[in-house]
């Protein structure tokens, strides 16, 4: 537990006061959201009155949350971003609150959450030139510079180490303004007590056989995740290796693309998408491998959730926490820059090798000896501070 924490965790508030969490869209499956309302949880147990303001909401709100939707409009999504900043501004001077906390970059914020790579390092090293003239370039770019720029004042909690040199880099950024917070999973993604039950259930569920691998793909945004190369790593496979293979995708994002092209790699009959859903522990307790091969990827908390439920990972050194699966010996890490022949071999190695339970044993202890669950409350605690080095 972070050693500011118990300092604030008998805070009264006689009046509560008001802490505005600001995204761009909620729904229930995507990791910047679940971060999101655990952090607004945790506040919530320091006495703020939690206030949320985004374009759309979906699913359930939270016991005690005030979700405003702000009507912005606009047919490309970064006009509907800045109309969406405008009417922000507008609510925010008519309901002032103690702190703003942002989780896309914005103007005004207090504190930043910083769970996307570097926007300007990512379009001035590997995009086109000319995509700096464009109105969309130009208004993200005002929007992070808002936050990380010499002028800004914004609080930034950092939760990828790879991610700060780029920071650092195009902006300069001071140490002054910077937490960086350990992974924040749930314990419930820890390997049960009843781990071979639940397994053997889940199995049974899906018709799994003994002799079947199954391979396991979780997140939103399937390109980004790098769904396509995990395909095409097992579309590869030795014909007696891929016979015994069935890969599950879950997640919540445009099917289309992924249905096409597992039609032209002819997998179809190995492979089920699945919509986002909400027991993910059961899933990582039934496979066998987490395939997460992302091409841009801040964190990959799943890499982590997979890890302690003792699911040995196969993944790309461009997610920030890869790092994990080398301190664990939990599985094997893909070497930038990538290679889809790397991944293809590297994904036989992994299903020929003898390694399966050494690697979910480490994944296991790693578990238990590591932080890897105070995120949200570390975070509470520093916009708690914020919010006092505010006060008059």
């Amino acid at each position: 537990m972070s050693a500011i924490w118990p300092a604030v965790i008998g805070y009264v508030f006689f009046t509560p006061m008001k802490l505005a969490f600001v995204l761009f869209k909620y729904f229930p499956y995507g990791g910047l959201q679940r971060d999101m309302v655990r952090m607004a949880a945790a506040c919530q147990l320091l006495g703020y009155e939690i206030h949320v303001y985004t374009l759309s909401w979906q699913g359930e709100v939270p016991e005690g949350f005030n979700v405003h939707l702000l009507p912005a409009r606009g047919l490309r999504n970064f006009v509907r971003y800045r109309d969406f900043i405008r009417l922000l501004q507008q609510a925010l001077a008519r309901h002032p609150v103690a702190a703003v906390v942002g989780f896309n970059r914005i103007s005004g914020l207090d504190i930043y959450y910083a769970a996307d790579p570097c926007f300007r390092q990512e379009h001035v090293e590997n995009k086109p030139y000319y995509v700096r003239f464009l109105a969309r370039y130009r208004f993200f770019m005002r929007q992070e510079e808002a936050v990380f720029g010499a002028a800004s004042q914004t609080l930034v909690l950092m939760i990828s180490s790879l991610q700060l040199p780029y920071f650092k880099k195009y902006y300069g950024i001071s140490d002054a303004r910077i937490r960086m917070l350990p992974p924040g999973i749930s314990k419930d993604r820890m390997a049960s007590a009843n781990k071979a039950e639940i397994r053997a259930g889940f199995r049974r569920e899906f018709g799994l056989g003994d002799d079947n691998i199954l391979l396991l793909s979780v997140g939103s945004g399937f390109d980004m995740k790098g769904f396509d190369r995990g395909l095409i790593a097992v579309a590869a496979l030795p014909e007696e290796l891929r016979a015994r293979v069935r890969v599950f995708v879950v997640g919540q994002d445009r099917p289309g693309p992924v249905k096409r092209l597992i039609q032209r790699l002819g997998i179809a009959d190995i492979v089920t998408l699945f919509q986002g859903r909400d027991d993910i522990p059961r899933f990582l307790q039934g496979a066998d491998f987490l395939l997460h091969p992302a091409r841009h990827e801040n964190t990959g908390t799943i890499i982590v959730e997979a890890i302690v439920a003792g699911l040995p990972v196969l993944a790309t050194a461009t997610c920030g926490y890869a790092f994990h699966i080398e301190q664990a010996q939990a599985g094997l890490v893909v070497p930038a820059p990538f290679r889809q022949a790397t991944l293809n071999a590297t994904l036989q190695e992994m299903l020929r090798s003898g390694n399966w339970d050494t690697w979910s044993g480490n994944g296991i202890a790693y578990g238990h000896a590591e932080d890897l669950y105070s995120l949200h409350e570390r975070a509470a605690a520093y916009i708690h501070q914020r919010v006092l080095k505010k006060q008059p």
